[in-house]
């Protein structure tokens, strides 16, 4: 297991509390990573069951964020603002992740361009069995401020 970054994963998102689900990088490379989240009775979007399992999309989400952040951070810029364009395939085998599961996310890197689009197969494990499964489209350019400039 190997780990290039050992600061705090809020330095690898955009994302603050309460949006900020991931806890910890595990491991990482330059196709894939693995962060951890522990399912907390206070966080964001947890009912008296816990996380409904929609929000493995989102955790899923925040991980490429991980792996986006620690790319800009390896080329010296600054991280920034991802957008999950969609998912396919998202299958969830548990309605709910109860409070204090202990949750890891792995997403691999399937296909990437020069543009800031990607595709990533992302597993969800709960007590070390996968749990939810899907592929993310996600996007990142080079510079957001300017691309938001354009669409305005």
């Amino acid at each position: 297991m190997t780990k290039s970054f050992s600061g705090p994963v809020s330095e690898l998102l955009p994302h603050r509390p309460p949006m900020l689900l991931i806890d910890a990088l595990l491991e990482d490379s330059p196709e894939h990573v693995r962060v951890s989240a522990l399912v907390r009775r206070e966080a964001l979007f947890v009912t008296e069951e816990g996380w409904p399992g929609w929000v493995g999309a989102e955790l899923m989400a925040q991980s490429i964020g991980v792996w986006g952040g620690l790319l800009r951070l390896s080329r010296g810029e600054a991280v920034q603002v991802g957008f999950l364009l969609g998912s396919r395939r998202y299958e969830c085998r548990v309605p709910f992740f109860p409070v204090g599961a202990r949750l890891e996310i792995n997403a691999v890197q399937e296909i990437v361009s020069e543009q800031g689009l990607a595709v990533f197969n992302c597993t969800l494990f709960m007590d070390g069995e996968p749990v939810a499964t899907a592929n993310l489209n996600v996007f990142q350019p080079p510079d957001v401020s300017a691309y938001l400039k354009e669409l305005m």
